[in-house]
């Protein structure tokens, strides 16, 4: 199966393509969620070779982190990463809150819901207006010196809040909007990851579904975020990868995770899933290897975004 992937300066490895668990138990998300659903999602996981599982407390406020933990009973801790985050305050209509004793209670909270004992990786999901962000780190860095966590990530912070955040080079990962379609993170914030031994995970990878080929000219509407003459290009695009996608024997969604899996930028590449039936078929861009050519001319087919 797929190599091993270290994040930042920690002991945390993982395959890497991870599942992103906001559509198990995230009901405050999305309208129709079956939690049965959910959970035959995260052992098809497991079971397909994906070792990090992404969730969050955001995700069903709680109730996705729940379903792991009752799910991941049934397998060898040691095999799989659980990367959580927390920022969303219950008691404060769920605005950010960096405080590090809520932090820290943050922690203990998810290490209930996820019945484990550590978090591999753990998130501050949202930057708050007020809290000096070295601190809020330095709150993580105790949780970790603790045992509690072993890799400490930030999420959604602008290039300057994850130096501040990383003052003490304690920051492993970073977590942000990031595909094909969305490229300004490749401008200055990956120069500064790739210095400063940062892992990089992106979410939307695959754009809300755009990416994967499903789409049509006639969906643009489904798109308001890009012009007419954006997504025209997208299309134009998509259908080029459909001719990689054919010399693979892959779908178009694979071929463009198998792209990011190939960047040297992008530690781990986290799409969602509603069923199980596309972690399967997720999770077989593991095995696609495309050419230094192919990686080049996908590069290219999106490069004005």
């Amino acid at each position: 199966m797929a190599q091993r992937i270290k994040i930042g300066k920690s002991t945390v490895t993982t395959t890497p393509l991870g599942l992103g668990t906001n559509k198990v138990g995230g009901h405050n998300l999305f309208d129709g969620l079956k939690d049965e659903d959910g959970v035959e999602v995260v052992k098809a996981a497991l079971e397909d070779g994906i070792s990090l599982l992404d969730t969050a407390y955001m995700y069903g406020l709680g109730k996705s982190e729940e379903i792991i933990g009752n799910v991941t009973q049934d397998y060898d801790r040691s095999k799989f990463v659980i990367a959580t985050k927390a920022a969303q305050d219950p008691n404060n209509d769920l605005k950010p809150n960096n405080d590090p004793k809520f932090l820290k209670k943050s922690v203990d909270d998810a290490l209930q819901r996820l019945q484990t004992d550590y978090i591999d990786i753990f998130y501050i999901h949202f930057p708050d207006d007020k809290t000096p962000k070295a601190e809020a780190v330095q709150a993580l860095v105790e949780e970790k010196k603790a045992g509690k966590i072993k890799a400490i990530g930030v999420s959604n912070f602008s290039l300057d809040q994850i130096k501040e955040a990383n003052t003490d080079n304690q920051v492993d990962i970073v977590e942000d909007n990031y595909s094909l379609v969305h490229r300004e993170a490749e401008k200055e914030e990956f120069p500064y990851l790739k210095e400063h031994q940062i892992s990089f995970v992106p979410y939307f990878p695959l754009s809300s579904g755009l990416l994967t080929g499903k789409y049509t000219p006639a969906d643009n509407s489904k798109f308001s975020r890009f012009s007419s003459r954006q997504y025209t290009a997208i299309m134009a695009a998509l259908e080029k990868v459909k001719a990689i996608a054919v010399a693979h024997q892959a779908t178009v969604a694979q071929t463009i995770l198998a792209w990011y899996i190939k960047n040297q930028n992008i530690s781990v590449v986290i799409p969602g899933a509603r069923v199980a039936d596309q972690v399967h078929s997720n999770a077989q861009a593991m095995d696609i290897t495309i050419s230094d050519d192919e990686f080049k001319q996908i590069d290219q087919l999106f490069k004005q975004f």
